[in-house]
């Protein structure tokens, strides 16, 4: 398969912030190495000169007698003296009357003293001045600087307490070309893209829109789950419109200081209308853009607070500034109503997971920079990978390429992938983690009752692998893949899905006539999965069409942690229809495993000697006990 990559620039990544303080202690630090180098410096200033061996005027006075002294210079009341074997020695006079006066009033000869030659300095030069009131005023200018240096950092640090207040956005000009990101680069989100074409032409023309009397909307709201390319989507906005990107998280507002996130969007607000046209994007809004009046926070709540700063930024727009907002969220239904109104973000733009066309194209993006061999089939990655998000997608595609240089190969190939798929679903293999004998025969009976149940239930997946070899928490897995993308689920569908969750803990029961931990997740998903028919999907004939909690698990209507719209008894006959759903599935999976036993033996015996069984392998042993494989056209068939 041969691939056009296209050459893409990363962009250098920014330096991270000292931490606080760093440069305080950094600059105290710095004047500590000064002082210590100037008091060093001063000592071998003042040891150089009282090195030399100081001695009296009657001593002086002899060794002029005795002809050893050569030569002696005057500085004030100082005496430098040279010897004649060119040892130096200091000495002082008396101030009061000169040197030649006092020498021959020491009984120094008029011939000796002529012998030696005098010299008189001036004593007013630098070397005097620095020399007598260095010791005074030297440790007294140093102690001043250490505290400008210390007054100097705290001064900054004061200041750097009024930028609280200043916006933390990152700027994406239009210029930056290392960054641009186009429609071009974004696959799928056919409609979304669409919906947001509408903006782009309202920034590179907006008087088209003026003129007629059209308003673009204010505010534009992504909303999808994670990793279907919300943020991507803003920025590719951006970059058609070729204008600048503001991008900010919901939580940067929010700080422990009263004010300060009110404060920042005022902030961000303004620098956006100053280079306008632009969007300022925040992502994850639901972090301040929460229903207020919970009580939680009191009524200083920082975040209530923000968000009403955010409501008012909104409301002052005028129709010409051109200035876009975008807001993404995976929980619009937690965000307050009075953002949602219209004149706010009045636009709602849903992305929904990649479809097996979209994920065709996302993989040809992402492949763009990476040479595959021949094998390579995007196409039947794309099938085998129904539920991924364009984020999941791209892990995909660089597992295997990390798969394919780890064993020093430079070119990735259709294996790589297909174990790529395996690692971003259930996570890397633990070859380390070996299993008994008895263990891996239990294991390989537990994941044969998986793939048998769903290969004999008609509105279950099909197997692509099964495999007890430890992945991620699983110490063994049944890969099942829906033939094609649905966005609906029917009750027969969980139904069956239920019972194949079941067929694990219904083989060791059966089979082994005792029960062991590994079907506790097993356990967890089907319970919830059942719990979710009766609550949520009203797919309870006894309970009838009745929503008792919402998405997230939690009542409806509840505002308290813990509240519930039902009674005990509504809970009650909840948990018994539940159990009742459990029940006729288990019942339903060892009617099959019974009648199947010879079945679940041949695929547990090929687990054991093989450890991983790949879909045509599989269906060769389904053939071969008398059960055909499920086709395309048998769904399309039951639908």
């Amino acid at each position: 398969m041969k691939l056009n990559p296209k050459k893409v620039i990363a962009p250098k990544p920014p330096k991270k912030p000292s931490p606080p303080g760093r440069g305080l202690l950094n600059q105290a630090f710095l004047a500590l190495i000064i002082f210590l180098f100037l008091a060093s410096g001063y000592s071998l200033l003042t040891g150089a000169q009282k090195s030399a061996e100081e001695i009296s005027l009657s001593t002086l006075a002899q060794d002029i007698s005795s002809n050893k002294v050569t030569g002696l210079t005057v500085i004030g009341d100082k005496l430098d003296i040279t010897y004649a074997d060119g040892k130096q020695k200091i000495s002082k006079k008396e101030t009061s009357a000169p040197l030649t006066t006092t020498l021959k009033n020491y009984n120094v000869s008029s011939e000796a003293l002529a012998k030696v030659n005098i010299e008189i300095k001036n004593d007013q030069g630098f070397l005097y001045w620095f020399s007598s009131l260095a010791p005074i005023f030297l440790p007294v200018i140093v102690i001043f600087a250490i505290l400008w240096f210390l007054s100097r950092q705290v001064r900054g640090a004061g200041m750097q307490a009024f930028t609280f207040g200043q916006s933390k956005a990152r700027l994406t000009t239009p210029d930056d070309k290392n960054q641009r990101i186009t429609f071009k680069d974004v696959a799928g989100a056919k409609e979304a893209k669409e919906e947001l074409r509408e903006i782009v032409d309202f920034l590179k023309n907006p008087k088209k829109f003026l003129d007629i009397g059209a308003r673009i909307p204010k505010g534009v709201l992504l909303m999808g789950a994670p990793g279907t390319g919300k943020t991507l989507l803003a920025r590719a906005v951006a970059g058609e419109a070729g204008v600048s990107f503001f991008s900010i998280s919901g939580s940067e507002f929010v700080e422990m200081f009263v004010g300060v996130g009110a404060s920042r969007v005022r902030d961000l607000f303004d620098l956006a209308k100053k280079v306008a046209p632009s969007i300022i994007f925040v992502d994850e809004i639901d972090a301040v853009g929460r229903v207020r009046g919970t009580g939680v926070g009191g009524g200083n709540d920082e975040r209530e607070q923000t968000l009403n700063q955010i409501l008012v930024e909104l409301d002052g727009f005028e129709p010409n500034e051109k200035v876009i907002v975008m807001a993404a969220t995976n929980r619009p239904d937690v965000l307050d109503p009075a953002l949602l109104r219209p004149g706010r973000f009045d636009r709602r733009v849903t992305l929904d997971l990649p479809d097996r066309k979209d994920r065709e194209e996302i993989l040809l993006i992402h492949a763009r920079k990476k040479p595959f061999a021949e094998d390579v089939n995007i196409l039947l990655i794309a099938e085998r990978t129904p539920g991924f998000s364009g984020a999941d997608l791209y892990s995909l595609m660089n597992e295997a390429a990390i798969l394919a240089a780890r064993e020093n190969r430079n070119k990735v190939s259709q294996f790589d992938l297909i174990r790529s798929i395996e690692k971003v679903m259930l996570g890397p293999e633990r070859k380390s983690h070996i299993l008994s004998k008895k263990e891996k025969e239990l294991t390989a009976y537990h994941e044969a009752g998986h793939a048998l149940v769903a290969s004999v239930l008609p509105y279950a997946d099909p197997v692509h692998k099964i495999s007890i070899i430890a992945r991620g928490r699983a110490g063994g897995y049944t890969l099942k893949l829906p033939l094609e993308d649905r966005k609906l689920q029917s009750k027969k569908e969980f139904l069956d899905d239920i019972a194949t969750a079941l067929g694990g803990y219904a083989v060791e029961k059966i089979v082994y006539g005792d029960v062991t931990t590994g079907p506790s997740s097993d356990l967890q998903v089907a319970t919830a999965l059942a719990r979710d028919m009766v609550t949520k999907y009203g797919m309870s004939e006894k309970m009838g069409p009745l929503a008792l909690e919402g998405m997230a698990g939690k009542p409806i209507m509840g505002i308290g942690i813990g509240d519930k719209e039902y009674s005990e008894a509504v809970g009650t006959e909840i948990d018994a229809e539940v159990s009742k759903i459990m029940n006729d599935a288990m019942k339903k999976v060892e009617k099959i495993i019974k009648e199947r036993r010879n079945t679940l033996d041949a695929i547990a015996k090929r687990l054991i000697e093989a450890e991983t069984i790949e879909q045509k392998e599989f269906e060769e042993i389904l053939v071969a006990n008398g059960i055909a494989p499920k086709k395309k056209q048998d769904i399309e068939h039951q639908n």
